[in-house]
């Protein structure tokens, strides 16, 4: 958890510490009587914003063979585990971090970016239906109860002012949303976390009191902890994050009250879930970078809760998470983070202590040195790079990510054919982020084909379409991929990318047909930090200003000349919206995006993306060699050629 809160306390462990609060009045409250406290699971990774899409179906259904091996364990076991006590509270994962005691002590809830808010009248009677940022996260977080996590841990620790004032909003909460809540889709997707405070708040009152059951007068907990168990069980989402963590709530439960029914359906649900969220590549089924590595750790806790209340977690589990550390490592670009892909801030890769992603996220300072630089994923990834930084500096080396496979899902963007890249230290190619969970035009334009490098038909309506991977060729100094689509009604398109290494480059080869005249569009989204400037016909460079580097991007003529305008710079446009980044969901900056237009009933665009030093250069020539064009460049002094073959393959000459 991110933040102080109190004195002493250290997450995840019992200590002693004095309690004194603030008084609803401001007045000072006298020390109550202290107990240890509640222990605290260590927080996951999770993403802040809300999980879910307020516009769409919530709901994925388990498509692979379940697990066989998440069951109860045997008698013994299980008793022996009853008797050590069992769900350990999972914390609050930040939502707390800014609404402290005497915030809770006025009714007011902070989160996020925006300013504290009073929700209720000051005595505990809150107005659940609030939303004045109109942001489904405020409201989801809101109803998740997670923001009382700084009063719970005091009043686990005797505080009864806390006590008093935690129990009292929560009642409320119960009072005036009764089962079912569904209705209401933020307090409806905040169930699971809403259920994990419930049982943090009855095992705090068990701390502070001093007992060791709950209280004849704080019956009502448990009475909504059953009513939380029937929406979890008559509203599971399926095999993602959220029925992930709605079985591990349900669980939690039924070890709570000791429910077997409960917990035999969770390790169902697991076991049918655990197949389709991480596949047997080790992918991630919701299309995001930062999702995969959320549900990474999500699903080693759920190993934690089975084990510690009698379950056998089996290894089913362990083994999918072993290959997604794989895929996790992999995905991670040469400066330390994940390729933003999808539904995805900008954040670091997570490294755990012996796996890949212990030496990918902390960038070769510790861990073993992972066996492949590239990874080809059938659920639509291929990430590669050029080494990991063993014969030069870790941030010194190429990174990229490709999209393609099934069509976009869940937090999947519709990025087919989409390139990320990052060289020389910095971000060349980047996505246009993830705006948050809104329905306005800036989610509708970060999810949409144009917030993306790759060739776009602004005429037609995009059709989300499944994207094949017809060839891949690998040599010790380049890759080759050729994708294909059908992105809109009667449009076809295939992109060839070939990747080189010394010297570092990407060069595509994006051709189309349409039956109807079309636009044609291949964007190149460039860091905010730099700046675009168009020299010619054929050639742009981003750069920024005292860097120690430049990319040029430009595009050979290939069977096709080269238009007027061929080369457009579009930047903080709003009409329509063009040229943006979304590092995190409540920043948005102006950034480059370089056009390569074409139009017609056809469109072949060549294009090369090269970073160099900042005083480097890159020249071409082409020419014919029997069927196969050859071009040979001079980047940065150093000489390589590449040629196109009759059927459109890229090759590495020399």
């Amino acid at each position: 958890m991110g933040g102080t809160k109190w004195a002493g306390l250290v997450v995840g462990m019992a200590v002693f510490v004095g309690v004194a609060g603030v008084g609803p009045a401001g007045t000072a409250v006298a020390a109550d009587p202290v107990s240890p406290g509640i222990a605290v699971a260590p927080d996951l990774p999770e993403l802040e914003f809300a999980q879910f899409d307020p516009a769409g179906s919530n709901v994925v259904p388990a498509t692979a063979a379940p697990a066989t091996d998440i069951k109860s364990a045997p008698a013994k076991t299980f008793a022996a585990a009853v008797a050590a006590g069992t769900y350990t509270c999972p914390g609050f994962s930040t939502v707390d971090d800014k609404t402290p005691l005497e915030y809770l002590y006025k009714d007011t809830y902070a989160w996020g970016p925006y300013a504290p808010y009073q929700v209720g009248n000051g005595s505990g009677n809150i107005n659940w239906r609030l939303n004045p940022y109109k942001n489904p996260s405020w409201y989801m977080w809101f109803h998740s109860l997670r923001w009382l996590g700084q009063g719970i841990m005091v009043a686990s620790q005797g505080g009864t002012t806390a006590m008093n004032r935690v129990t009292t909003i929560v009642r409320d909460w119960v009072r005036d949303n009764p089962y079912s809540w569904k209705a209401d889709v933020g307090a409806y997707e905040a169930t699971m976390h809403r259920t994990n405070v419930l049982i943090c708040v009855r095992q705090a009152v068990i701390s502070g009191l001093r007992v060791t059951t709950l209280p004849a007068a704080y019956a009502w907990l448990d009475t909504a902890l059953i009513q939380h168990a029937a929406f979890l069980i008559n509203n599971w989402s399926g095999a993602w994050n959220h029925g992930t963590d709605e079985s591990i709530a349900l669980f939690g439960i039924g070890c709570t009250l000791n429910r077997t029914d409960y917990k035999n359906l969770a390790q169902q649900r697991l076991a049918a879930g655990i197949t389709t969220s991480i596949d047997a590549q080790g992918s991630t089924n919701e299309q995001s970078t930062a999702y995969a590595q959320f549900n990474y750790n999500l699903w080693g806790r759920a190993v934690t809760v089975l084990e510690q209340c009698g379950a056998s977690a089996g290894s089913t589990i362990n083994t999918r998470r072993a290959l997604m550390a794989k895929w996790l490592a992999l995905a991670t670009d040469s400066l330390g983070n994940l390729h933003q892909i999808g539904d995805s801030e900008v954040v670091r890769t997570n490294p755990v202590a012996g796996t890949p992603t212990e030496y990918a996220g902390t960038r070769s300072a510790s861990g073993t040195v992972p066996p492949a630089k590239i990874g080809i994923y059938s659920a639509g990834y291929v990430f590669g790079r050029t080494g990991w930084g063993q014969t030069r500096a870790f941030e010194q080396e190429s990174a990229y990510s490709i999209r393609y496979g099934p069509s976009r899902a869940l937090h999947g963007h519709s990025d087919h054919t989409a390139i990320t890249y990052t060289s020389r230290g910095r971000p060349i190619l980047i996505d246009g982020g993830h705006a948050g969970y809104q329905n306005d035009v800036w989610r509708t334009w970060a999810k949409g084909q144009f917030a993306h490098s790759a060739m776009t038909t602004p005429l037609s309506a995009e059709k989300y379409p499944a994207t094949k991977l017809n060839r891949s060729v690998g040599t010790a100094n380049s890759e080759f991929y050729e994708f294909s689509d059908v992105p809109a009604t009667g449009i076809s398109r295939v992109r060839g990318v070939l990747v080189l290494k010394d010297p570092d480059l990407i060069v595509t080869l994006d051709r189309a047909s349409s039956k109807t005249a079309q636009q044609f569009q291949t964007l190149w989204h460039l860091p905010s930090d730099q700046k675009a400037t168009v020299y010619s016909r054929t050639t742009a460079i981003g750069a920024k200003a005292g860097d120690t580097s430049r990319t040029i991007l430009f595009q050979i003529p290939y069977r096709q000349a080269l238009p007027a305008g061929a080369i457009l710079i579009k930047q903080a446009q709003t009409k329509p919206i063009q040229g943006w980044h979304y590092p995190n969901i409540f920043t948005r900056r102006s950034a480059p995006t370089l056009m390569f237009a074409r139009s017609g009933y056809s469109a072949s665009i060549l294009s090369v993306i090269a970073p160099v030093h900042a005083t480097g250069s890159v020249l071409y020539k082409g020419r014919w060699s029997g069927t196969t064009y050859v071009i040979d460049l001079t980047v940065g002094g150093v000489k390589t050629s590449f040629g196109i073959t009759a059927a459109g393959s890229l090759y590495r000459v020399s």
